[in-house]
């Protein structure tokens, strides 16, 4: 069985997939936690979406469900902006990109202050 989530960063990916594999693998949270050597609230918590296991973890979790992890990157096509700033930054000089640089952390100096 082939389980596979996408992650976007606004969902519960990461706690979907323990779900299916602990589910898949006919498990109970506290088998689940035993085989991992840590506790059914561990468990409970990467379930419930309050915590996130590391990717170590990830793989350990799926190994004890009888699964493994292959983690796939893709473009999102979306990378025209990168190499327009890219290329803009290659087209300075060494000072105008000191100024630059300059002139952002004065922006961010002045967005902290703001913000407390």
């Amino acid at each position: 069985m082939r389980i596979a989530i996408e992650l976007d960063g606004r969902g519960s990916g990461i706690a979907d997939l323990v779900v299916a594999l602990r589910k898949d693998a006919g498990l109970t949270q506290k088998a689940l936690a035993e085989r991992l050597e840590t506790k059914q609230p561990v468990v409970s918590r990467w379930e419930a979406g309050h915590d996130e296991p590391r990717l170590t973890t990830l793989h350990r979790i799926a190994d004890a469900c009888g699964h493994r992890v292959v983690v796939s990157i893709e473009s999102t096509g979306n990378d025209e902006v990168d190499r327009a700033q890219l290329r803009q930054q290659l087209a300075m000089t060494p000072e105008e990109r000191l100024a630059s640089v300059l002139n952002l952390s004065r922006t961010l100096v002045g967005a902290r202050r703001i913000e407390t």
